[in-house]
């Protein structure tokens, strides 16, 4: 093994990581979620691409609060990426003053929100925010809609992929805000791109996660080149020497602690009239500088930072 890179578990992204260190080898955490991936778990061999689950909390909260959307309520799937989005979000929704009106944490593949649908009902809250990603948070968010909730408390996705949002549909994702660190249609670099992807993948849109094994995966192979070596601490060295000028995700800088600083982006979905195609389906309503979307370096807990 030269480098492994997606792993969009946290859990095995982070014995992965812990493993490739030992053999001197380099991952490539670019679908991981965990904030921990470059905070006490850091790695000098580990880069963690994309964004993290404080960047999806701190950016979703900043956007939110100010608006008045201050009283959360969450929807979390009980296992180690819903934890770590809710921990995360709740200590951002809390430095901005906001408060959270309670919660509820659901086995992975629970298919019935009828419970947690009703106490976030009569919470008080007036943001429902979805702390699960893929089947969980579909099936939270269409029950949500058929509940009526969504027209009462505004819907907040802190980790949602646009293959996500195709699958609900319009009709039921429409309002629903998130932050996100590469849109497909962001710009005529990533239209450009993108559109080279869908030719082969049968006119599908990439997700962040497929730019994100591409931006790492390239510039892990240019760093390769560079030092002639595919030993993980050299590589990563090289990696963190200079600003990486990518087409994706645009100026990214890769601290000391294995993190992949770059800018993210506050979307709202579209509403159906408002779409000219199947995977025209996001307003873009801010963009975050890197600096301020990750979590400080000094802040981690990493011992790379030091």
């Amino acid at each position: 093994m030269a480098a492994i890179v997606d792993l969009p578990n946290s859990g095995v992204a982070l014995a992965v990581a812990a493993l490739a260190h030992d053999r001197h080898r380099t991952a490539l955490a670019s679908s991981a979620m965990s904030s921990t991936m470059t905070g006490t778990a850091c790695q000098p061999t580990t880069v963690q691409w994309v964004s993290d689950t404080w960047a999806q909390g701190k950016s979703t909260a900043v956007g939110l609060v100010p608006q008045g959307l201050n009283n959360w309520y969450f929807f979390t799937v009980n296992y180690a990426l819903g934890q770590a989005l809710e921990n995360d979000a709740t200590t951002a929704l809390k430095a901005l003053g906001g408060k959270v009106a309670g919660s509820s944490r659901d086995p992975l593949g629970t298919t019935d929100f009828a419970t947690p649908l009703l106490q976030a009902q009569t919470s008080g809250a007036n943001v429902l925010a979805l702390a699960s990603t893929g089947a969980d948070l579909i099936n939270a968010l269409k029950q949500a809609t058929e509940f009526g909730l969504t027209g009462k408390l505004t819907p907040a996705a802190l980790f949602i992929q646009l293959s996500d949002v195709v699958a609900i549909g319009l009709p039921v994702a429409q309002g629903l805000q998130l932050t996100a660190a590469f849109y497909w249609d962001l710009n005529e670099k990533t239209r450009a791109w993108s559109q080279r992807f869908g030719a082969v993948m049968g006119g599908r849109m990439p997700t962040e996660d497929h730019a994100g094994v591409y931006s790492a995966t390239l510039a892990y192979l240019r760093a390769v080149r560079d030092v002639k070596t595919i030993e993980g601490e050299q590589v990563v060295q090289a990696m963190r020497r200079a600003p990486i000028a990518d087409t994706l995700f645009g100026n990214v800088t890769i601290r000391a602690d294995g993190r992949a600083v770059h800018d993210m982006y506050r979307f709202k979905v579209k509403a159906p009239g408002e779409s000219h195609g199947r995977y025209d389906v996001y307003h873009l309503l801010a963009t975050i500088a890197g600096q301020d979307a990750f979590r400080p370096l000094a802040e981690g807990g990493c011992s790379l930072a030091k």
